[in-house]
């Protein structure tokens, strides 16, 4: 792997990372929700499931994805499922108050529960690991070397990026403290969109 190729990488995914997909939409909603602190749970989740695809992928799994569509129909569906049932749950729940000290009532593991389900199940990153993040292994030297270096800047670039969002998000709490539901509708909206375009878009 050669420092132009690294520099490629590096441009695709800051790339992804800062295009809002559904990992972020969730991020933005829970931060608004229940603060940013509970959100680093989320995040966690999220990385979590990326180093099990990009390992699945390297390691065990890689060929046997490109030669069977129905392995990323079957992950697409669970995904649009999940999503929709994320965006009902993010409608119904009840904003924490400006200034408030109470907090809506989910456990730590929930936060990274849902973080993990989302990533793992998006069609977006089981497309990235499996025909992209190979590209970018030369598998005739030391892969293991290589694969650990693009991983660990995957993960800290992800995980930084989500909670970056986060804790905008958190700031514009304040810009929606007249109609604090607002930023859950938006949000149901726009995973009920996502759901809808993978649907649509992401043929196998």
């Amino acid at each position: 792997m050669l420092p132009l190729e690294y520099f490629l990488y590096l441009q695709i995914i800051i790339f992804l990372f800062i295009t809002p997909g559904t990992p972020r939409v969730v991020i933005i909603s829970y931060s608004m929700n229940y603060g940013v602190n509970k959100c680093i749970w989320t995040a966690l989740g999220d990385v979590t499931a990326n180093i099990i695809q990009a390992t699945l992928v390297i390691f065990v799994i890689g060929s046997f994805i490109s030669d069977h569509p129905l392995f990323l129909s079957t992950f697409k569906w669970i995904g649009v499922i999940y999503i929709s049932y994320l965006a009902y749950d993010i409608y119904n729940a009840r904003p924490k108050e400006i200034n408030s000290n109470e907090i809506p009532e989910k456990s730590f593991f929930s936060f990274y529960k849902d973080g993990f389900l989302v990533a793992g199940t998006s069609p977006k990153a089981w497309m990235f690991f499996p025909f992209i993040f190979p590209q970018f292994i030369d598998f005739s030297s030391n892969y293991v070397v290589q694969f650990l270096i693009l991983i660990t800047t995957y993960v800290v670039l992800d995980f930084l990026s989500l909670v970056a969002y986060a804790m905008l998000a958190n700031k514009l709490v304040v810009w929606l403290k007249a109609n604090p539901k607002t930023i859950n509708t938006i949000s149901a909206c726009v995973l009920i969109i996502i759901a809808i375009i993978i649907v649509i878009t992401q043929q196998y």
